[in-house]
């Protein structure tokens, strides 16, 4: 498909937006009760599937459960069957970390372990990033491993970002992180020849961190995981001649997009902020990505009306951007992340397309996953929303005579 749309593309002046909500969708928490969506005052929402087109997309395929990687690199139109990224680089890039051909990117948790070495809390109590920044400093001033170069960064609370740069460094090596406390964390092994030079630094670098950080509280000691070389993928302006920026402020899709070539912007802290930074940046790029995390750490966290509360909230913002004229705005998620469920779901997730110029309405009037089911759209796979978006932008040209 990217490489007809390569062919069928043509250049102009029209806008699109990507609103992700992240973890959109959602569950009832009573059979036969409303989901978070439906139970949310949604009128501005409500307001653009009146007059646009909704329905239900899937992120990977039906029943497959994503992981935040997959989910957006669907949304940009890359199957994420066919592009698997690793965490590590997602981490590294959300940071600004540089990732080459001679890179392994980690992504790591601080964590506690007792004197026997059992996890007693996978995420060190959630350290503020300020004492995050002041181990990596520590570990940066003492951690040295022969034949490789060696960088850490920190991110943010817990996570930090570990970076291998040298020859021969394969990126199949499995999590250190036993995901689940009272259990020893475990060695990093090599799942094939040539990643085994991988796991041998890798086990010396958590040799000398443990040295180094054992007389840390709560957090003495780190885990690694999401081993990952930098894939090799096309951007978002070679495939679809589109100037692209994202508003994210999790660095995470920050280094998704970065990884499909779009410009990422200083986002501000909240989804005002965003909104605010959207108008100051719209006469600059063609496609806006903007991501919103709530409805994802919401639902995680099992909060039903905390999640019901942020998705009102984004309502509460949608005037700011359509006050802008866009020419097509995609409201959806990148999976479901049901409060009943505190996880990623494999539920497909709700999915509007405004587009005044171009659109052919529906009869959906409100935006939940119910009404959705009855939209348009149908059911169909996120992969298939941007060719959709440069369609109804009239960026794309007729296909044969």
């Amino acid at each position: 498909m990217q490489d007809l749309i390569r062919q069928l593309r043509e250049q102009n002046k029209t806008k699109i937006v990507l609103l992700v909500a992240d973890g959109l969708g959602g569950l009832p928490i009573e059979p036969g009760g409303l989901t978070e969506l439906e139970t949310a005052r949604t009128p501005n929402l409500d307001n653009l599937v009146a007059e646009g087109i909704c329905g239900l997309s899937t992120p990977v395929a039906p029943g497959i459960t994503p992981g935040s990687g997959p989910g957006h690199l669907g949304l940009f139109g890359f199957d994420p069957l066919k592009h698997d990224i690793g965490r590590g680089v997602l981490e590294a890039l959300g940071i600004g970390v540089e990732v080459g051909p001679k890179d392994v990117a980690i992504r790591g948790n601080f964590c506690t372990i007792d004197a026997q070495g059992h996890v007693t809390d996978r995420r060190a109590g959630r350290i503020p990033t300020e004492v995050c920044e002041k181990l990596v400093a520590k570990l940066k001033a003492q951690i040295k491993v022969e034949g490789v170069e060696t960088l850490i960064e920190p991110v943010r609370e817990y996570r930090l970002v570990v970076r291998f740069r040298g020859e021969n460094l394969g990126d199949n090596v499995c999590d250190t992180d036993p995901l689940s406390t009272g259990m020893l964390t475990l060695e990093p092994k090599a799942g094939d020849e040539g990643s085994k030079r991988t796991a041998l630094v890798a086990a010396e670098f958590l040799r000398q961190a443990k040295e180094i950080l054992k007389d840390e509280t709560p957090a003495n000691y780190l885990m690694m995981r999401g081993f990952a070389n930098f894939p090799k993928i096309a951007t978002m302006e070679e495939i679809y001649g589109l100037r692209s920026a994202a508003i994210a402020v999790y660095p995470m899709y920050r280094g998704l997009a970065r990884l499909v070539g779009m410009t990422v912007v200083e986002p501000g802290k909240t989804i005002a902020d965003q909104m605010e930074v959207l108008k100051q940046e719209w006469e600059k790029y063609d496609f806006f990505f903007l991501h919103y995390k709530y409805t994802d750490s919401t639902g995680e966290d099992g909060n039903f009306a905390k999640k019901v509360e942020v998705i009102e909230a984004l309502d509460a913002e949608i005037p700011k951007l359509k006050v802008l004229k866009p020419d097509v705005v995609i409201v959806t998620g990148d999976h479901s992340t049901p409060s009943r469920m505190k996880s990623h779901s494999f539920h497909p997730v709700p999915t509007l397309i405004w587009a005044p110029a171009t659109v052919r309405p529906d009869l959906v009037t409100a935006f939940g996953e119910r009404p959705c089911i009855q939209g348009g759209l149908g059911q169909f796979l996120a992969k298939d929303i941007m060719p959709l978006a440069l369609a109804h932008a009239g960026r794309l040209q007729k296909f044969g005579a």
